[in-house]
């Protein structure tokens, strides 16, 4: 797929995109999670065997892009190999438009919010991801309360950190995540919509933006969004939902498209036979896909 292509596909396209970008904080829950629990002697060996878990997913044939359009990659992925391909180009050559996740984790929580940690050489690895044929880029920080000063700081980081994927020729995907656990949830979600407004108003040029959201409390809050002219696609993370109540959840929101990692994931077992392996993923993309592009009402 070309540049323009990948654009379209992004834009308008129907079916959702993976996320299989965990990283090395989160990478023993993913392999605990797919029925290796430890025995690995180091990170690289680690490394290695989430890195064949993600090649098994995207080679399976399940996974095309009939119904995932785009799917995000952590960077260790993205410089391996799938199936003797650089990552980037085995997801292309299935219709997969990918994206690499970018920030370094997160700060200690400060006025309710976590911030990200500061991301040395960034335009470096902007440069090294779009020569390998990457469309976009994900950045998440997280929301815990519904603290107006902290989340304009997180809306303030991610709109800084877009501009400078958008200078690398990189569609952003900005990831403020609401934690669906708080207590402030609801209030947190309007603070947010209000002050994503405010930034995407305030945007210079004609450029555009992928917001990747928790599912609202309340349906439908985040149309105002989808609707704006200045936002390229909005795609919705499970947040510790099971993927039937991520699923049901999603569908009570026009316009939203998942970007689904556990709940993608949860039922595959590195035990399982490939036609296993490829039946209940299959069962899962089908499940996302139905509530990406069939809505209910809220």
């Amino acid at each position: 797929m070309l540049d323009q292509d990948m654009m379209a596909k992004i834009a308008t396209g129907n079916g959702f995109i993976a996320a299989l970008d965990q990283s090395g904080g989160s990478t023993p829950k993913a392999l605990a999670g797919y029925g290796i629990d430890g025995g690995w002697a180091s990170d690289e060996e680690m490394f290695a065997l989430i890195h064949d878990m993600r090649s098994r997913i995207i080679t399976a044939p399940s996974f095309s892009g009939d119904k995932v359009i785009g799917a995000i990659l952590f960077e260790r992925t993205m410089d391996g190999l799938v199936g003797g391909k650089p990552a980037p180009q085995a997801l292309r050559d299935r219709g997969v438009v990918p994206f690499l996740k970018i920030d370094k984790g997160l700060e200690n929580e400060a006025d309710g919010v976590q911030l990200m940690k500061p991301m040395p050489g960034l335009d470096a690895l902007l440069a090294r991801a779009k020569g390998l044929g990457v469309f976009g880029t994900k950045e998440r920080s997280v929301v815990n309360l519904g603290n107006r000063t902290g989340i304009a700081a997180i809306v303030a980081q991610q709109f800084e950190v877009a501009q400078q994927v958008l200078a690398g020729g990189l569609m952003p995907i900005l990831e403020p995540e609401v934690n669906i656990k708080s207590a402030e949830r609801a209030q947190a979600d309007q603070i947010l919509l209000e002050e994503i407004l405010k930034a995407l108003d305030a945007m210079s040029g004609d450029d555009k933006v992928m917001l990747k959201l928790s599912i609202p409390a309340k349906a439908d809050l985040f149309a105002p969004l989808v609707d704006h002219p200045r936002v390229l696609r909005v795609v919705a993370l499970s947040g510790g939902f099971s993927r039937s109540e991520a699923c049901a959840e999603l569908a009570k929101n026009r316009g939203m498209i998942a970007s689904f990692s556990r709940a993608l994931l949860s039922d595959l077992r590195h035990q399982m036979s490939d036609a296993e392996f490829d039946a209940a993923l299959g069962a899962a993309i089908d499940e996302i896909y139905t509530a990406s592009t069939e809505k209910t009402a809220g």
